[in-house]
């Protein structure tokens, strides 16, 4: 079943979660863990992280420099594989404009329909570390409508150079991200939502939000959205707050504010245990609240993260 069939056909709020590829050379027994913790609450769907290339510079030792191309997290098709496989659960990989030309993307889509992998999360991605602003890759895309474009063309059976495919299987489904408090490069609210009805317009199913920490910002822009045209479901995502290092991390990474009764709680805390447990309490709350609200899915940002989801699903599922 596609993503946005199973969690039109819970009867409840349903679970699902994402997970990073392991970093090159490590293996996936530990992946396998995270799972493991997390399936007894009967996860819809799996997402899996993409990572675009990045250039590492190596030290020759005569004053030069050798740059190199580095994939650090790859295998996101064979994760997506892979899991399928061991769990019979649906997988939803991550495709990129980011560092990916459009011939790179249409390798990856042969590659997820050989596998019967038809469910896909369609992003821009963030820019390199090197760059100042986006640059797309090669021939690669400025705007994730554009590569959604590229998957439509693909679902008709026409490759990036015009042929037609002599054999077509079952389209490609997917959702795409949204920002309750706006993308940082977008100018207002306004034109990042003008953004998300075009995605929708263009094929989107289903929309999955950046994480936040105050649900009146995630119930305002889900309003604004209605107003706006955009119909398809808004599924909130979240993670709960961990370390006392995050005040400052989690604005500063994702550009979101944290609430000030939260931030006067983990004041409050002496260690990142007593931030933990705060954290948990916070996200439980939050979840309740949506659960009210009849959102149909909940999905959680599980990176660093595995053992406090557990406790606040223990909760709330």
């Amino acid at each position: 079943m596609r993503v946005i069939d199973l969690i039109n056909s819970n009867e409840k709020t349903a679970f699902s979660f994402e997970i990073l590829p392991p970093l090159k050379g490590t293996g996936i027994e530990k992946l396998y863990e995270t799972i493991d913790t997390l399936r007894e609450f009967d996860p819809k769907y799996i997402n899996i992280t993409t990572h675009r290339s990045e250039y590492v510079y190596k030290d020759l030792g005569n004053g030069l420099f050798q740059r190199n191309r580095l994939r650090r997290r790859p295998g996101t098709v064979s994760v997506a594989a892979a899991i399928q496989n061991k769990y019979n659960i649906t997988v939803v990989p991550h495709i990129l404009c980011s560092g990916f030309t459009r011939e790179d993307t249409e390798y990856v889509l042969l590659d997820l329909q050989f596998l019967n992998i038809t469910d896909l999360l369609v992003l821009r991605g963030d820019k390199a570390k090197h760059e100042s602003a986006f640059t797309p890759e090669g021939n690669g895309y400025h705007h994730a409508i554009e590569l959604q474009e590229q998957i439509n063309r693909f679902n008709k059976g026409i490759f990036v150079d015009g042929s037609e495919m002599k054999v077509t299987n079952t389209p490609f489904s997917y959702g795409v991200a949204c920002y309750p408090e706006k993308h940082e490069e977008a100018p207002n609210i306004d034109t990042d939502i003008y953004w998300l009805k075009k995605k929708m317009e263009n094929g989107a199913e289903y929309a999955v939000t950046q994480l936040f920490y105050d649900n009146r910002k995630y119930f305002d822009f889900v309003e604004r959205a209605r107003k706006a045209g955009v119909t398809i479901p808004i599924i909130p995502g979240i993670k709960p707050f961990k370390k006392l290092s995050q005040l400052s991390m989690i604005p500063k990474t994702f550009k979101v504010d944290l609430p000030e009764e939260l931030t006067k709680e983990i004041l409050k805390c002496k260690n990142d245990a007593e931030a933990q447990q705060v954290g948990v309490e916070w996200c439980v709350q939050q979840c309740r609240e949506l659960m009210e609200h009849r959102i149909p899915s909940i999905h959680f940002y599980s990176i660093g993260a595995v053992d406090s989801i557990k406790e606040v699903a223990r909760q709330v599922y």
